[in-house]
């Protein structure tokens, strides 16, 4: 009896798990196959175009790439990225559009992502903070010698986008702000929205399936599906993408799953910011969508309220995705906040 339990019990798992990985995502663009297929038979060229290197930060080395602008320069842009992702998924048309407007993009590879360390003797006991990510910043500018410059964070690069403004004010032209908070971890301040976070966390569910059956094909589909799933005013381009995700794989490692275990501990590691956001003086951006699960827009609304210099652009029925609907008008606003910034 109890081999016939333990055995259909073994039975509905193989099936459920059949079910899953048969379970189809968000439907792919035309071509996608073929595109794949193409682009992974021959060696990976064009992700990586600006001058590359590595800045050595501490115990770090951070690995950064400075994209020239079109035409005059007007100064340099350095984007933080978010939790746990390399540097190459800032968007192409995001860098493409800095550039040109003028502006030199800096963007750099955060401790423990990417082609920079991955931090492999680090533990929870003795963890990294946020204001030694901020060093991490600052170490990429030095090398480059960058004085001062524009600096861009989204989410928890927007954690390390303020700790640069804070510890290191000379160095900063102006702040734009994304979909990021002062302290993620104040209970005073609404925390993720459960519902919202369990409906994001179902629809990721197919993605997933790409991760689990492994290999280029079904990375380079976990990427693209995601992108389709978070919509967007503009069609994927499936060959960039293609492009990107496999140079990652193959010349960075992909995803390092502990860097997200490493970051989560560099926020809980550092202290709130609350308290000495009013020494940034450097002009400042917030920008925040309505409808974000995961840092309600209370905490934009805080954030820009505690900056001296700040002012808020409120997308509305925007969630915590990058890019945003109406990326257009997004990127006037931060192209004119860059350019006032400019003395």
């Amino acid at each position: 009896m109890r081999k016939s339990v333990v055995l259909a019990s073994a039975a509905l798992g193989l099936a459920g798990l059949a079910a899953f990985l048969a379970w189809r995502g968000p439907r792919l663009p035309p071509g996608t196959e073929s595109t794949i297929a193409r682009i992974r038979a021959g060696p990976v060229t064009g992700v990586v175009t600006g001058k590359s290197g590595y800045a050595q930060s501490g115990g770090a080395r951070i690995w950064y790439e400075s994209i020239p602008p079109v035409g005059v320069e007007k100064g340099v842009v350095l984007l933080n990225i978010a939790l746990g992702a390399g540097s190459l998924v800032w968007p192409p048309t995001f860098l493409r559009a800095l550039s040109a407007a003028g502006y030199r993009v800096v963007r750099y590879d955060q401790r423990g992502t990417g082609a920079s360390s991955w931090m492999t003797g680090w533990s929870r006991e003795h963890p990294y903070s946020l204001i030694d990510m901020a060093g991490d910043a600052i170490a990429v500018l030095d090398e480059l010698r960058v004085d001062r410059a524009h600096v861009v964070g989204l989410s928890l690069g927007g954690f390390i986008a303020q700790e640069v403004a804070i510890g290191y004010p000379e160095r900063v032209r102006s702040l734009t702000l994304m979909s990021t908070s002062a302290d993620p971890t104040d209970p005073s301040m609404p925390g993720p929205r459960t519902w919202a976070l369990i409906r994001s966390a179902t629809a990721g569910l197919p993605l997933l399936r790409y991760r689990l059956l492994g290999g280029e094909a079904n990375l380079v589909k976990e990427m693209l599906a995601g992108l389709v799933a978070q919509g967007g005013d503009e069609p994927v381009d499936v060959e960039e993408w293609t492009r990107i995700v496999l140079y990652d794989l193959r010349e960075r490692n992909g995803l390092n799953l502990r860097a997200l275990r490493q970051h989560q501990a560099a926020v809980a590691a550092t202290r709130s910011r609350y308290p000495v956001l009013g020494t940034i003086t450097a002009p400042t951006l917030v920008i925040h969508g309505t409808a974000d699960a995961f840092l309600p827009i209370e905490h934009g609304h805080r954030l820009a309220a505690a900056i001296p210099s700040a002012r808020g652009l409120w997308l509305g029925d925007a969630g915590h995705s990058f890019p945003y609907p109406n990326m257009p008008h997004v990127m006037t606003a931060i192209t004119n906040h860059l350019d006032a910034s400019h003395s």
